[in-house]
This record gives structure tokens, sequence and C-alpha cells, in this order.
């Protein structure tokens, strides 16, 4: 797991980028904005937003130098005094990919920041925030015997929209970069990590532990025997759950073992495990220490609420002996519950 600490605002530049596909256009900033006054929570926007939990670099293929947004980062890194004509050229190829009808205009604001900490590594750091959404304040003005109100509208301080934050290390891998996208996330508008930044996680033990546990839900919901009950489908996924709770490294044979156990099913999943991974092309291994955030994300996903009818929803913890499904004298489908106590 990466260790970061972020270090202190240097400079700042805004540019407007509109949407493409409106004919918006691009509003360029040639000098350097001041910050001054709001540099405080300037920097705790960014301390608070950005989340180290996963983390990107860039790509491209078939080669990472041809990716404009490394070369242009990479450029400001090499020579400060670029900032700002870099930053232009970064403003002027999102808003090239800026071209879907949903994706809304606003403020691309560069952040030089200085003496930030990667793993023990004292570094620097661009972050690229843009500025999509606008919220109303009230703002109260001292007038003779009381007070007047007008609105004003600007970007929430305590939210970032779209964001990214590139450390100046691993290079030659395509830097360690956080990543935020809050808003546009249908599938037909992930521009800005997809078009844009051309970014893709990185292999570590929280990428490996989100992948596995996201590959073996899509399997135990949608492609187990359809001689599996849901109860029994609920078991597993719990199984599965606690697998990853209760060990520090996981090994895919044992995992099989311990939480699927049947035969036909190991080998269902295996073959369904395959082809996703090609068909996602996601590398992953077959052994790998598991990290307790990748689980604690993704344990949230898996539902355990057996549904009947619109009468019941069962909330199934675990111990599938305890739950019987059978069908009456009458035709009638039913679950028989067994405890010890009511709590």
């Amino acid at each position: 797991m990466q260790e970061i600490s972020l270090g202190h605002i240097e400079k700042l530049i805004v540019h407007f980028v509109g949407n493409k596909n409106n004919s918006d256009g691009v509003r360029f900033s040639n000098i350097l904005s001041e910050f001054g006054e709001v540099k405080e929570d300037i920097q705790s926007l960014i301390k608070k937003s950005f989340k180290f939990d996963e983390l990107f670099q860039f790509y491209f293929e078939p080669s990472l130098e041809l990716n404009p947004t490394f070369q242009f980062i990479s450029s400001i890194f090499n020579d400060e005094t670029s900032f700002i004509e870099h930053s232009q050229n970064s403003a002027r190829y999102l808003y090239d990919k800026s071209n879907h009808p949903q994706i809304k205009g606003g403020e691309l604001s560069f952040v030089f920041l200085s003496n930030c900490v990667v793993n023990g590594e004292t570094t620097d750091a661009i972050a690229l925030i843009k500025s999509e959404t606008k919220d109303t304040f009230l703002k109260f003005n001292t007038v003779p015997n009381g007070y007047s109100l007008n609105s004003v509208k600007g970007i929430n301080i305590k939210k970032i929209d779209k964001g990214c934050l590139i450390f100046n290390t691993q290079k030659e891998n395509g830097y360690v970069v956080a990543a935020i996208d809050n808003t546009n996330k249908n599938l037909e508008a992930q521009y800005w990590k997809d078009e844009f930044l051309h970014i893709r996680s990185i292999n570590d033990e929280y990428n490996q532990t989100n992948n596995f546990l996201g590959i073996t839900k899509q399997f135990l919901t949608k492609e187990l025997p359809e001689d599996i009950s849901k109860s029994e489908q609920i078991d597993l996924l719990n199984r599965s759950v606690e697998y990853f709770k209760a060990n520090e490294s996981f090994s895919k044979d044992d995992f099989e073992e311990t939480v699927l156990g049947d035969n036909n099913i190991i080998e269902s999943f295996r073959n369904f495990d395959e082809e996703y991974r090609e068909e996602h092309d996601i590398e992953l291994s077959d052994n790998f220490s598991i990290s307790p955030k990748a689980v604690k994300k993704q344990a949230r996903a898996f539902k355990r609420v057996l549904k009947l009818d619109e009468n019941f929803d069962i909330y199934i913890k675990g111990n599938k002996e305890l739950i019987e499904k059978g069908i009456d004298e009458n035709g009638r489908k039913f679950y028989k519950i067994y405890y010890d106590k009511e709590k």
C-alpha cells in the first residue's frame, strides 16, 4: 500500500473548457491565478477529496509516450516554466474530448504542489480539478439598521466534480495518479479517466483484491447452475466475503476448495474467471496479499437478502444449515428457519 502525504500549493492557473459538441469553446488564462486569500480552502479541498486506496497510472496503446496528457504533465515536471503553456495544451486537449452531449463545461484548474511524500520520497505533484457544478450561496451584506441578502454562484469547497492528482514518481510506469469522477458516471460520459487522462489501475494488492471479489460476485449472482437455490447462492456470497476478511493472503486453490467446495461449481467458476479476465483485459495473480480496504468496499455490493414475492425479505448472514427450502402438499413454496433465541 502506498504511503502518501500532500505538500503545499506553489502555483495555480484556471482555464474554462466548454462542451465541444455545443461549440462552447475554450477560454485560456495567460497568467497565473491569484489564490492567496483562498489557499487554505483549496489545500483543504484537495486533501479531503483525494483518496489513495485505489491508485492509477497513465497508459496508452501502443506506447505510453503517445499519451498526450502524460506528455503535458511530464513537460511541466521537467521544466516548471512551461506550467502555463502545457496547462493550456491540456485544456485544449480536454476540449477535444468533451464532445458527448452530457458533458458539462466548467473551469479547469491546474495546481502545482511541492514537498509531497510518496513512500518516503519527497516529490512534486500536479492536481487537475474540473468544476462542473455550481452551487448557490446566500451572501449577507451589512446595511444601515440591518442586513440585505443576495445570491452568489460558485463551486462547493467540500467536493470536487472531476480531478486527478499526479505525483512525480515512477514516471517509467506512468506516474502515480489518484483520480476522482463524481459526475456523468454513465458509460457514455466516462471521458475524464478514459479519453482525457488514459489511466488504469495500478496492479497492487488493492486492485487484485477488488478485481477478484468483483469477478466472484459476477459469477455467484449471474452464472451459478440453475439448480443452486437463492439461499445457497447467498451462502456462497457470505463465505466469499468472510474468506477475504479472515485471511491476510489469497490463494485461488484454497479459495475454491474452502468457499466453493463443489467440483462442478469450481469448474464452472474457472471457466467464467478465465473468460472474464480475457474479455475485460484484467491481469490477476492466483496468490496475492489481501487489501482490507478493498474487501470493505466490495462487501457492500454483496447482497445478502432473500426476497420472497412482495411479502418478505430475509437477511442471511451465515450457516446455510439453519434454513431449509421446500414445497407443501398444496404446492406452496416455503423456507423453514431454525434459531436458538430471538434478539
